[in-house]
């Protein structure tokens, strides 16, 4: 227990740490914010990505009557004292910065090849002779949809000026998809070149970015879901409150740790949508609650699948292992959680989040290899105890936790084939269910959970008991609540005199065998 304080310890001013970063950063969701960005050298154009987001078109759905649009707001370009020195206060035009909107269909109407096959975002004299397009400017196709689009706004510098606004303009949408927005200029004497300002990306229900839309009616659902199954589980819980087991207390509490984040998970969505930005605070909890809820219902499954409270009384030597376990998945997943939903979002995710998903799945897979090693154990141990009752319990079990896994692995081949198979995100209206699946997965096998081990009068059979009156074959007859009758005392006391040595011995010392071999 000592190593495990000293580690969290350790561990504790990193994780507040990170919290504190990405609670100081400047949030966003559907209104993307620049603080003097700067642009990257890309072939022969230099950029700056604007966002990605999937847009609903106004108008398709007789039900919301929004606009759907993109708006450029106080969006400033800086360049440095350096490349204005190029330029005397007598020029008019003396730097073009052009704003790029395309759909992710109209993505090869962008750029064009130059001579010895290399892309060129820019025209250049050889362009300009085969396309038509203007040298020194993005070089843009017509949609066959819409002339007007690949959408296109255009900002000079004038003089020897260090700054210039692009007028405000809102760009309305009226075509369902994937759009992208890039800020480019092509004159390499732009080099250092800096913008400030905000975006505002708009579908007809609000704010929400587009993936996300769906995930908030989802959030309904599951958390009348968890209400229901809740009121059931408490329902019984208080009429058997005699009975309660501490495992059906930790049932009890994931399902109201699931309750109040699938709840707040929605109202942080409808303020989301409201307003545009996410709510720092709001939105740090939710994350919070929502790492402590899965640690919690993994160390949950573990306890149950080392027998806790039914084959052996307490974890003894592994109870700071699995809490050690339990504490670095919770820190590995509230960093992943925090890297996906505080900070800007959009609807294609960065590459750099890759290294927090390695350990959190690591941790993952290392869970369920020490459950499906424990549970064997438990099976076998019940097995030999002849404890039918508890045996027959623990086989369902392990049946609902091998389905679970199977799907789980099948879910992440899909998930992989569904982001190989697109790059751009153009299957975005879909992507929810990417999402929503973990959390459907996640309430089934508490569904399981809650069905096996309910409250009932009974509840005492799946208790730890030395005695091997409580472990043999008659369990499955006589209900383990009711009271001995004086006239049964000897009875009773003749048939535990005589296996009491055997079962005894069994159990204290599988148990510490157990403890030396986990």
């Amino acid at each position: 227990m000592e190593s495990l304080r000293s580690r969290s310890v350790t561990f504790l001013p990193i994780l507040f740490l990170v919290l504190a970063l990405a609670l100081a950063a400047t949030v966003s969701g559907s209104i993307h914010t620049y603080d003097r960005e700067s642009f990257r050298e890309n072939g022969n154009a230099y950029l700056l990505p604007g966002g990605s987001e999937g847009i609903v078109a106004a108008g398709e759905s007789r039900s919301f009557s929004g606009k759907s649009y993109i708006k450029f707001e106080n969006i400033t370009f800086w360049r440095t004292a350096e490349a204005a020195s190029y330029y005397t206060s007598m020029e008019h035009s003396t730097g073009l910065v052009q704003a790029i909107i395309f759909e992710a269909s109209d993505r090869d109407n962008i750029g064009g090849s130059a001579y010895g096959g290399q892309r060129s975002l820019c025209c250049t004299a050889d362009l300009a002779k085969l396309e038509g397009c203007r040298q020194g400017e993005v070089l843009r196709r017509p949609s066959s949809g819409d002339i007007n689009w690949p959408y296109v706004l255009n900002t000079q510098f004038s003089g020897d000026d260090l700054s210039v606004d692009l007028v405000p303009e809102e760009v309305p949408i009226t075509k369902t998809g994937m759009y992208n927005l890039f800020f480019i200029f092509c004159d390499p004497r732009l080099k250092g070149l800096t913008m400030s300002g905000k975006t505002v990306w708009r579908n007809p229900t609000g704010y929400l970015p587009g993936r996300m839309a769906s995930l908030m009616t989802f959030y309904i659902f599951m958390s009348l879901a968890y209400l229901l199954l809740g009121l059931i589980w408490f329902s019984q819980y208080v009429r058997f409150w005699r009975e309660i087991l501490q495992l059906q207390n930790c049932i009890t509490l994931v399902i109201v740790l699931g309750l109040f984040e699938m709840t707040l998970w929605y109202f942080e969505y409808a303020n989301f949508n409201t307003t545009g930005v996410r709510p720092v605070g709001i939105t740090a909890w939710v994350v919070t609650i929502g790492a402590i809820r899965k640690t919690v219902s993994r160390i949950l499954i573990l306890c149950v699948s080392m027998g806790y409270g039914v084959v052996r009384p307490t974890l003894g030597g592994l109870t700071s292992k699995v809490l050690l376990l339990g504490f670095t998945y919770f820190l590995a997943n509230e960093l992943l959680d925090i890297s996906e939903n505080v900070g800007s979002i959009n609807d294609i995710s960065g590459k750099a989040r890759l290294f927090l998903v390695l350990p959190d799945a690591f941790l993952d897979a290392f869970l369920i290899l020490w459950i499906f090693t424990s549970l064997s154990k438990t099976l076998e141990k019940l097995q030999a105890r002849k404890s039918s009752v508890k045996l027959e319990t623990y086989r369902k079990f392990a049946n609902a936790l091998t389905v679970a896994v199977v799907a789980s692995v099948a879910w992440i081949a899909y998930e992989v084939y569904f982001k190989a198979t697109d790059p751009f995100s153009e299957r975005w209206q879909s992507a929810w269910i990417i999402t929503a699946f973990w959390d459907v997965l996640a309430f089934v096998v508490l569904c399981v959970i809650c069905y096996l081990w309910a409250p009932s009068q009974n509840s005492k059979r799946y208790a730890y008991s030395d005695e091997a009156g409580e472990e043999a074959d008659d369990e499955e007859t006589v209900s383990l609540t009711k009271v001995v009758t004086e006239g049964d005392i000897s009875l009773a006391k003749r048939d535990t005199d005589k296996h009491s040595s055997h079962a005894d011995g069994f159990s204290h010392d599988d148990d510490v065998e157990e403890d030396k071999r986990e």
